[in-house]
């Protein structure tokens, strides 16, 4: 054999990234490889913060170092070495940028091939692709220009213009905002009486300082009896140099500077307060002169036979690969053929019933990771490996053997791919398994399990006696204590649809991906409802961010902490008094350097506990503060359940951690370092506290494995035990078979779908058969 065929393992040994414990494993390349385990088990850890970490890593050492100094920096992972590694290229779930520009054409380059065929093909010619596009204003300049040529001095006048095709109305956006003044400000009050209702915007905070010291209206007089001038200089004067207490500042008028620091941001990428504001001041209404497409009317009328680029975007794509593949333009060939390629790698990965003028920011989890696979699937590159985490969240069973297809493709092609995955028909189609565990967090972080799917159910590790799990129909369902009624949905695709939902019950919303589930429950729940969302958007949070600040939980602990020592409850907070100065209660200090790795070490003068010498030395119940920040969830409720150190408070919100199955979890572990899973629990935990009767869960299985999906089972059921409606937006054949209530939604994606097409009980569904979802479920149960 060469000496080069003899690399065909990828080799780790010694890996402790995280929880992992001195791991070491073969993987074959050109092979499926798929890792399961409870969440928290270290797949992840693994997989991307090992394995993939490394690879980008080294890749990155390859560039110059200037090159390095505009790349993330990546710190080395804690392994002792890794061998045959190759380009490894992640499709993660992390969702799209929600940037209010950016549409499923731009991240695709679908629409900058659009706009390359429409300056070539439409009529009447307007001019370049910018001429299409709605990100690109059109410009005209002129002015004079000298050009030195030898010893003379040319001066030459010169016009410059540019076309784009942005609305000059709403600027591309689609939409204009309209402020509702009564919102912002009490216009009875003066401006030294702290007259403002915007966040932020507090009488000692700068911003309202600025205003006031600005000189160009008086500060003691009500904002109603300003002049006409002093009116227009505080709601829309330009940007001016002022000097107030001796600074030299810039002030501009209110609208304007809301409309930069809030209103240009998309509203599902804003904080809840600052979005509860918006919803509050701000109506947002279509466009009228582009009528929502964004484009200029030179744009909107130029055409290829009826149809022009406004129209194409908003096709949804199956149409839209029709379309194309029907013109013969011979001058343009190469550019149909790669388009056409485009659209059909949207249908061929299930996303056909999107439109290319859908905002990137509202795709799910599983629709962004499979956008990001389209740019892969017809790529020429052999030997990479690519790296999925959980491919088939979002997925209805039908189209899960689609992406099993698609794994397949890749591996076909000579490449190594590895996926973190719980599903077992994707566990099933994997070359080689490997299992984590045994349990979660500490309690995990070792290799149970290495071999095929076959020898993985014979384990008898917790995944393999759980690949045969299946949960059963109810022999009786609860009777509903009441409906909510949805009538004349018709947000997105759905076809002006009246659906009762049964309340006092668990109701499964299903149907294959882009059907319209969400459309109908998000979209068009009644106002009055006071329904408590609980959606698959990322838990914002820095490194200085854990599970006993996001829940609240830290708050009763340092206030019992404070009286039982007689001091401030500021000492107890790692990013406040209590902090330790070197490292500014981080634990860890960042060293900086360059172009290279930052290097991050324990805190020499805490060891890594956060807190100052004299803070530690505080106790309640035998602990100090940075010990109970070490304790796991489970730990940490019997510690304040009993004796000197009973919390009521904490204990409460600990049980709710418990009982969502985060038991495991150390509440001062920085929610950077969670899993998708632990992440989307953990929001569940807190809105579990929320006052409102109907929860409504989007995929709350997302990142659960089959053991865990019993756990929520049985949560959900003392949630509608306890009172409750619960709805859940859900592909899990468990859910289904488990819940009370059942509404089908379909019977296929985009245009195909938007249509009620069963509601009843899970028994009848079963029955009926007549839905891809009623086929599915009925296999699932055996039926």
């Amino acid at each position: 054999m060469h000496a080069a065929d003899s690399h065909d393992l990828i080799r780790v040994e010694g890996a402790r990234e995280n929880n992992l414990k001195d791991v070491s494993l073969e993987l074959p390349k050109r092979r499926l490889t798929v890792f399961t385990g409870v969440s928290g088990s270290g797949k992840s850890s693994l997989v991307f913060g090992t394995i993939a970490a490394e690879s980008q890593r080294m890749i990155n050492e390859t560039y110059s170092t200037f090159v390095q100094g505009f790349m993330p920096s990546m710190a080395r992972p804690d392994v002792d070495r890794l061998e045959g590694l190759t380009t490894a290229i992640i499709v993660g779930q992390e969702r799209l940028g929600a940037n209010a520009r950016s549409t499923v054409g731009t991240v695709t380059d679908a629409n900058a091939m659009l706009r390359m065929l429409f300056s070539r093909c439409a009529e009447p010619q307007i001019g370049g692709p910018n001429a299409y596009s709605f990100n690109v204003p059109s410009v005209t300049a002129s002015g004079a220009m000298t050009v030195q040529r030898g010893d003379k001095t040319i001066a030459e006048k010169k016009t410059y213009q540019r076309l784009g095709g942005m609305c000059p109305r709403c600027e591309g956006m689609g939409h204009v905002t309209d402020l509702d003044l009564a919102e912002l400000f009490d216009e009875s009050k003066s401006l030294s009486e702290d007259p403002f209702t915007i966040p932020g915007y507090t009488g000692d905070g700068w911003a309202v300082r600025i205003i006031a010291g600005s000189g160009f209206f008086p500060a003691d007089k009500p904002i109603k009896d300003f002049t006409k001038k002093q009116r227009h200089d505080f709601l829309y004067k330009e940007p001016t140099k002022v000097k107030i207490d001796g600074v030299n500042l810039t002030y501009e008028g209110l609208i304007p500077k809301l409309q930069k620091s809030m209103l240009s941001k998309d509203r599902d990428s804003m904080q809840a307060h600052i979005r509860a504001f918006v919803d509050r001041a701000v109506t947002f209404i279509t466009c009228p002169e582009c009528e929502g497409t964004r484009l200029s009317e030179a744009a909107r009328t130029s055409r290829i036979g009826d149809v022009s680029i406004a129209d194409a975007c908003a096709m949804q794509i199956t149409d839209l690969a029709e379309w194309v593949a029907g013109l013969k333009t011979p001058g343009v060939k190469p550019l149909l053929d790669g388009l056409g390629e485009l659209l059909g790698a949207f249908v061929e990965i299930g996303l056909g019933y999107l439109s290319l003028d859908r905002p990137s920011g509202t795709l799910s989890g599983g629709e962004a990771q499979r956008t990001k696979m389209i740019r892969h699937l017809g790529s020429s590159l052999t030997d990479v490996t690519y790296v999925f985490d959980e491919p088939t969240t979002g997925l209805h069973p039908h189209d899960i053997e689609r992406m099993n297809g698609l794994l397949v493709q890749l591996r076909d092609k000579g490449n190594t791919v590895l996926v973190v995955e719980h599903k077992p028909e994707t566990i099933a189609i994997a070359d080689h398994v490997v299992d984590l565990g045994p349990r979660a967090g500490a309690d995990g972080g070792e290799i149970c399990f290495e071999g095929t799917f076959e020898e993985l159910k014979t384990s008898g590790t917790l995944t393999g006696e759980h690949l045969a799990y299946r949960a059963a129909l109810k022999d009786e369902v609860r009777k509903p204590t009441g409906v909510l009624e949805i009538r004349g949905a018709s947000a997105n695709n759905l076809q002006d649809v009246d659906v009762d939902v049964p309340l006092g019950v668990l109701v499964a919303v299903t149907g294959v991906a882009g059907s319209g589930k969400s459309s109908l429950i998000h979209g068009s729940m009644p106002k009055d409802a006071e329904a408590i969302m609980v959606d698959q958007a990322p838990i914002k949070g820095s490194r200085r961010s854990n599970p006993a600040t996001y829940t609240g939980l830290l708050e009763p602990i340092r206030k019992a902490f404070a009286k039982a020592n007689g001091v401030k409850p500021a000492l107890f907070s790692a990013n406040s008094e209590g902090a330790c100065p070197t490292c500014k209660g981080a634990g860890v200090v960042y060293t900086e350097l360059g172009f290279m790795d930052t290097v991050s070490t324990p805190c020499e003068d805490c060891g890594g506990r956060r807190f100052t010498a004299e803070v530690l030395d505080y106790r309640l119940g035998g602990a100090n503060i940075a010990d109970v920040l070490d304790m796991s969830v489970a730990r940490a409720k019997e510690f304040f359940g009993s004796g000197d150190a009973r919390i009521p408070a904490a204990l409460k919100i600990l049980e709710r951690l418990d009982d969502v199955g985060l038991g495991y979890l150390t509440v001062g572990q920085p929610l950077t370092t969670l899993s998708g899973g632990e992440r989307q629990r953990l929001k569940l935990a807190t809105h579990m506290a929320d006052k409102g009767g109907v929860y409504v869960l989007d995929e709350p299985t997302t990142g659960l494995h089959l053991a865990d999906v019993e756990q929520l089972l049985g949560l959900l059921d003392r949630l509608v035990d306890a009172g409750k409606s619960v709805i859940v937006i859900e592909h899990h054949q468990a859910v289904m078979a488990h819940a009370d209530w059942i509404i089908d939604v379909g019977p296929g994606a985009g245009h195909d779908g938007g249509r009620i097409v069963f509601a009843g009980t899970p028994a009848d569904l079963v029955a009926d058969r007549g839905t891809l979802t009623g086929q599915h479920l009925a296999e699932y149960v055996g039926a």
